[in-house]
């Protein structure tokens, strides 16, 4: 008579992989020198001033004003969803899904309010910089580019699968 053997799967959970956090660091480091001084309003409204008369000739300096604030504002949006989009990457691969999906919750809300404690500090340390504001509004401008990249993680990502690693046999 033979005898058949069963064994229930097991699940090894895959080993964080801590490089994962490398590219957020670098990019909250790169957000605290856009703290400083070196890119207030002023250095970035005359570089914006010396490319644009460069290009076109003279610049009316209301408008120049008007573009500098729209893209301040555009490198909030860009740079805050960025950074809510490698703190996703980071969070995924410290906290694997058992399941093996591409999107939690967790993920997501760990990489949001993570952006917004970033921001909240990045607009905390420019309020004592004399050439700099600190603006609440600013955070919420923060926030609602991280909020927005973790509803696009969440359209492209949630119903797919990630690879499972392989099981070492017994």
């Amino acid at each position: 008579m033979s005898h058949i053997v069963f064994e229930a799967p097991t699940y090894t959970r895959p080993k964080p992989d801590w490089k994962q956090w490398i590219p957020a660091l670098f990019w909250i480091g790169v957000i605290c020198v856009e703290s400083t001084d070196m890119m207030s309003a002023e250095h970035t409204g005359s570089l914006l001033s010396a490319i644009l008369t460069r290009v076109f000739g003279q610049v009316d300096v209301f408008a120049l004003l008007l573009w500098n604030h729209y893209l301040r504002k555009l490198g909030h949006v860009v740079g805050y969803a960025i950074l809510s989009w490698l703190l996703f990457r980071a969070w995924r691969a410290t906290l694997p899904s058992p399941s093996g999906r591409s999107w939690t919750f967790a993920w997501a809300q760990l990489a949001f309010w993570m952006t917004v404690v970033v921001a909240g500090l990045d607009e905390f340390h420019q309020s004592f910089i004399p050439s700099r504001t600190g603006r609440w509004q600013d955070v919420v401008l923060d926030a609602a580019a991280a909020g927005g990249m973790q509803m696009l993680l969440f359209l492209l990502l949630r119903n797919k699968t990630r690879p499972q690693p392989a099981t070492e046999p017994t």
